[in-house]
């Protein structure tokens, strides 16, 4: 008799991104309307601040931007982490048949975004950031599709959910090898240890989450110092929480329980609220003609639907993996549009690839019009895609 597999989480994990994605909506109109009035000042202020406290052998005093972007983002990426396990272990990625097809797209999604990012800024200041259009916001992404209601096949939300998080583990890598500043084998080695104790303590059976949540905040600390960006420490950690491939609910789906609503209701609202703070002026739209405007807008726009696409046709015709039950050619390619929103992924992306502020800027405008426009295109095209069906059939 064929396992059966517990979609319970799944369903929880992807409600709770369709409404987080509206908060998330919400919070990106409320930092641009601060950062276009009066109060845009005394908001950067508010973010620069400093909180924490330093020793000579501890320091942990930081501005609440770097909290944010290091420290609060950390546990989003555990989040990621532990849905990526689950759904290798149990889920839509459990299985090479299921697998192959969301990985191959995710694959074509990262890779034509990044060419055609470097086509346009080799050699540049900014050739750094190739990083930026390779990501798929995964809230908005997820919370546009469900807005479709019943006019895209299930299995189609499903298949786009395991795309993004194989595209988070890509950026997760990415992140980690490319975008890694100085290291310091020292913290680097205490790190190590942590992670070698959190191993063990995973195959010798013990379940109790406090014991892998206290030394992962140690982990966070000695990986933030090593010079590693300590986002990696959160998917470190949910990778060493015990997981199950049965019905009987465990460690990890609890943490996952514990976590998921913070993050989505919580977390990812701050995160936009302190990163999407962009002051619009005459000249931005000019910058979306530059060569940095043009690798994030076309990457993201047609790179992704593009990748997507062909990655995807690929996987079929190769006989690696199948469309989703009923789901067509054209449901990928809109599909693609929809892995064209960047938004929080890609900004986070900017932000460590991008050292000056007015690269940094110019590039999240040209994220949040490059997302909008995706974000529109897909939805518009799946909404008249379900009528074309209904009329040929």
């Amino acid at each position: 008799m064929a396992k059966q597999i517990n979609l319970k989480p799944f369903k929880n994990f992807f409600l709770s991104e369709q409404i987080g994605g509206i908060i998330l909506l919400f919070c990106v109109i409320i930092s641009l309307s601060v950062a276009n009035s009066s109060l845009a000042n005394s908001f950067e202020n508010l973010l620069e601040t400093n909180l924490g406290f330093s020793t000579s052998n501890i320091h942990l005093e930081y501005s609440i931007s770097l909290w944010i972007n290091d420290g609060l983002m950390a546990i989003f990426f555990l989040l990621v982490g532990l849905e990526i396990k689950r759904e290798i272990i149990e889920g839509e990625l459990s299985s090479p048949k299921k697998a192959t097809m969301p990985i191959m797209a995710a694959i074509g999604g990262m890779l034509f975004p990044a060419a055609i990012y470097a086509f346009f800024n080799a050699g540049s200041l900014t050739a750094n950031g190739w990083g930026i259009p390779m990501a798929t916001d995964i809230a908005f992404a997820l919370g546009i599709i469900s807005l479709l209601g019943k006019r895209v096949p299930a299995s189609l939300k499903v298949f786009l959910a395991a795309l993004a998080i194989a595209d988070d583990l890509g950026a997760i890598l990415v992140i980690a090898i490319f975008y890694t500043n100085e290291l310091h084998w020292m913290q680097l080695l205490y790190s190590g240890g942590i992670l070698a104790l959190l191993i063990i303590m995973n195959q010798t059976g013990v379940k109790k989450l406090i014991f892998y949540i206290i030394p992962g905040i140690f982990l966070w600390y000695f990986v933030h110092h090593s010079g590693i960006h300590a986002t990696i420490a959160g998917v470190l950690l949910a990778l060493t929480i015990p997981s199950n491939p049965v019905n009987d609910t465990s460690p990890l789906e609890k943490l996952e329980h514990i976590i998921v609503k913070p993050v989505n209701f919580l977390i990812m609202p701050i995160f936009a609220l302190a990163n999407t703070n962009i002051r619009f002026e005459d000249k931005m739209i000019d910058g979306l003609y530059s060569p940095l405007g043009l690798g994030i807008l076309l990457g993201l726009f047609a790179g992704k639907p593009i990748g997507v696409f062909l990655f995807s046709w690929l996987s079929v015709k190769l006989g690696l993996g199948s469309l989703p039950s009923g789901a067509y050619w054209k449901h990928i390619i809109g599909l693609g549009f929809l892995a064209g929103i960047g938004f929080t992924m890609s900004i986070f992306v900017t932000m460590l690839s991008l050292d000056k502020p007015e690269f940094q800027i110019e590039a999240k405008f040209s994220i949040l019009v490059a997302s909008v426009l995706s974000g529109i295109t897909g939805y518009i095209f799946l909404s008249l895609l379900k009528k074309k069906i209904k009329r040929k059939f």
